[in-house]
């Protein structure tokens, strides 16, 4: 039984930068392709950014391209999101997910817990 644990949320301000850090466990997710979602309150879950399982092509949200980094540590079984220049939009509870298929997407095979992100203004 695979395991997806996400850490890296908090409080900054608008501008600041986080890093969130999703290790897994349990079960190789090497041949999985991984991605990060979020869900604000009253809002359905979107996509954010995805990685293949390879780490060479990465997808990303027009609302967050140029700003977050998606890159993944196949050695370390861990994926990371580098988000930069944020904004209070991007406050959200951030999922971690393992996707069978070819691009992540909301019926990921695993997901984490999420993490609360909050970015004041």
């Amino acid at each position: 039984q695979g395991q997806l644990v996400e850490s890296g949320g908090g409080l900054v301000q608008a501008g600041g930068s986080l890093r969130l850090s999703c290790a897994a466990s349990g079960r190789t997710f090497r041949s999985y392709a991984m991605g990060w979602f979020r869900q604000a309150p009253g809002k359905e879950r979107q996509f954010v950014a995805g990685v293949s399982w390879s780490g060479d092509t990465t997808y990303y949200a027009n609302s967050v391209e140029g700003r977050f980094t998606i890159s993944r540590d196949n050695a370390k079984s861990t994926v990371f999101l580098q988000m930069n220049s944020l904004k209070p939009e991007d406050t959200a509870v951030y999922y971690c997910a393992a996707d069978s298929g070819v691009v992540p997407t909301t019926r990921a095979d695993y997901w984490g817990q999420g993490t609360q992100v909050t970015v004041s203004s």
